[in-house]
């Protein structure tokens, strides 16, 4: 796809996370607006897919930020995975779109996450069998800013550097908002290129908003080392009234909202 493609694919994806949310009455759509650029240069260019989500030697995504799943579904059913009808069904009993993402429920989901920190640590052991196998796959997770504030992802970075997992590469949403308030006034993560650069990682910091910024990154590796790409981003990217805005985090929007957010976004 070129970058034209993959812009117009992510207000699509918007407008499908509004219209999800608005029927579950629920949701987070600050964190998911966020990532969605970060979702689409992922699935659309640079992972390598299979239409069998049992193909060992395909690579693996890890949303270790499981609250900001409903970009994720709209991905996995605007892929095929699942039916796109089970869009209408976010969060609702047999649903395979659970509060958070449930690899038991929903085929195309590598790891049940929604324990801020946990999905960091599997996609480093991910990572690490798929070295020891010898297996072409690479893992890729997205956390938090806020996320890795929790101890568990600092154990992981450490083991990442440690057995020199050149096929993981963490990348943080870091949008400068968690549930509570700014991330730097709850639990300053301080200089997160300095921090990841200390911890053995090979780093880059880049607008996660920018399709050529994004492409160019994840084509970067480095031989033996886990690769962390830091992505500026903003919270409620896309939508005027939830850019910035941590009342955002996780509520929907209502019918006028909805209808407001529909149109800046292109659509009705």
């Amino acid at each position: 796809m070129t970058t034209a493609e993959l812009s117009a694919k992510a207000r699509q994806i918007r407008r499908d996370c509004l219209r999800m949310m608005h029927r579950a009455g629920s949701g987070h759509p600050g964190g998911s607006f966020s990532a969605v650029e970060i979702l689409v240069a992922l699935y659309y260019d640079k992972m390598k897919l299979s239409a069998d989500p049992h193909d060992e030697d395909r690579d693996r995504f890890v949303l270790s930020k499981g609250h900001a799943n409903p970009p994720y579904y709209a991905i996995l059913a605007d892929k095929g995975y699942v039916l796109k009808a089970e869009l209408e069904n976010l969060r609702r009993l047999h649903s395979p779109f659970q509060g958070h993402p449930d690899c038991n429920k929903c085929p195309g989901v590598d790891c049940s996450t929604g324990s801020l920190g946990q999905g960091v640590s599997v996609a480093t052991g991910m990572a690490l069998g798929f070295k020891l196998a010898g297996r072409p796959s690479h893992v890729y997770v997205l956390a938090g800013d806020g996320e890795i504030q929790e101890g568990i992802c600092w154990e992981a970075f450490l083991a990442a550097a440690h057995y020199e997992l050149d096929d993981l590469t963490v990348i943080v949403d870091n949008n400068h908002l968690q549930l509570d308030g700014p991330v730097a006034e709850i639990m300053d993560t301080g200089d997160l290129a300095a921090k990841f650069t200390a911890f053995g990682f090979a780093v880059q910091q880049v607008d996660g908003h920018d399709f050529d910024a994004l492409l160019a990154a994840l084509d970067r590796r480095e031989a033996g080392r886990p690769m962390c790409l830091i992505c500026d981003t903003v919270k409620g990217k896309g939508v005027s009234f939830m850019e910035n805005n941590v009342d955002w985090h996780g509520k929907a929007p209502n019918a006028e909202e909805l209808a407001q957010a529909l149109r800046e976004l292109g659509g009705e």
